[in-house]
């Protein structure tokens, strides 16, 4: 069993902390919140004992193995190495950090320390993405990939009436590409594993932050054509094209149906049944990690590669981050 605390008590801490406990592998013991009012509700909710106001003192406790972060992207490269230095494990909400340069000493921190490091992109490990996977064979040669995933925030109108929301303010390391079009890139990179070139298109907002844009990625035989956007809604799926066939993605975040259409064929649906929680499969993949103490595993590979993209795309679009020009962190006690 895997002691956790959590940092960040959002609606998504919720969700990942409800598939945790529907494993049976994990157990969450701590939380950390400067707000002692969302903390006492997570304790109610989930009979959680300790509560802990520094994140140092939580770092330094004997009470937990692990810990799940899920703080403004800001804040995660240096939370996380905070946690990676008194050698508990780290499962780090997407994106791992706000550059490349972040993600590599993330990384090069886990493995100093002999603890996992995880970034908590559920898409790779759904059942359903298998399914791509498998699918690929079925279609030729690919020739064009749509990757495609816009969705209007909840949080633009008021961006809009003059408020400061995380998600469209630099000083968080959010945006378009950092929160939205991370699904896409990862998705590309999970399959095919680092582009030959990037070229990166956005529109930005006043704040510096983009709203929406579109990013190519080459591969050769292949292109990657990836749409994001959190100022529109899109009902298109995401379409991967072979000389036999193509491969339709529905929802592709949570790789909600997957579809082969043969080039002389009818339409067959590959979907396979997915938990009503999405986040199950990725705690699935960590308790897995961290029962074999796999430090070096293959998936921060495409940890760097993604941060690497993020960090190229934003010099091409204009989009910087105060992150991008410091050497170390000094909020460590920020949270959503």
């Amino acid at each position: 069993m895997i002691r956790f605390a959590i940092v960040g008590t959002s609606q998504i801490t919720r969700q990942f902390v409800d598939a945790a406990h529907e494993t049976g592998k994990m157990k969450l013991i701590a939380i950390y919140s400067r707000s002692q009012e969302k903390a006492q509700q997570f304790q109610t909710d989930y009979l959680v004992e300790h509560c802990f106001t520094s994140l140092e003192a939580l770092a330094q406790s004997d009470l937990i193995d692990a810990v799940y972060i899920a703080s403004p992207n800001s804040l995660h490269a240096e939370q996380s190495i905070l946690f990676l230095e008194h050698g508990k494990h780290v499962v780090c909400e997407k994106p791992l950090a706000s550059n490349h340069a972040q993600a590599q000493r993330m990384i090069a921190c886990a493995q100093a320390n002999q603890v996992v490091l995880f970034e908590a992109f559920k898409t790779a490990s759904l059942p359903n993405y298998a399914v791509v996977m498998q699918g690929l064979a079925r279609i030729g040669r690919l020739r064009k990939v749509f990757l495609n995933y816009c969705q209007y925030s909840s949080r633009y109108q008021p961006y809009l009436a003059g408020e400061n929301p995380n998600t469209f303010n630099p000083a968080f390391s959010n945006g378009s590409i950092m929160d939205i079009g991370y699904y896409c890139l990862a998705f590309a990179v999970s399959l095919w594993g680092d582009p030959h070139n990037v070229q990166a298109s956005a529109t930005l907002l006043d704040s510096g932050v983009d709203g929406h844009g579109s990013v190519v990625l080459n591969y050769g035989d292949f292109d990657v054509i990836i749409a994001h956007s959190k100022v529109s809604n899109s009902a298109i799926p995401s379409e991967i094209q072979g000389e036999e066939g193509s491969l339709v993605i529905d929802r592709l975040s949570e790789c909600q149906q997957v579809s082969l259409m043969p080039r002389n064929g009818q339409r067959i649906d590959l979907s396979q049944p997915q938990h009503i929680n999405s986040m199950l499969y990725e705690v699935e993949t960590f308790a897995s990690l961290v029962a074999q103490n796999d430090v070096n595993h293959a998936f921060l590979a495409r940890s760097l590669t993604v941060a690497r993209l993020q960090t190229e795309i934003r010099r091409q679009t204009g989009v910087v981050f105060p992150a991008d020009s410091q050497t170390d962190g000094s909020s460590l006690s920020e949270e959503r």
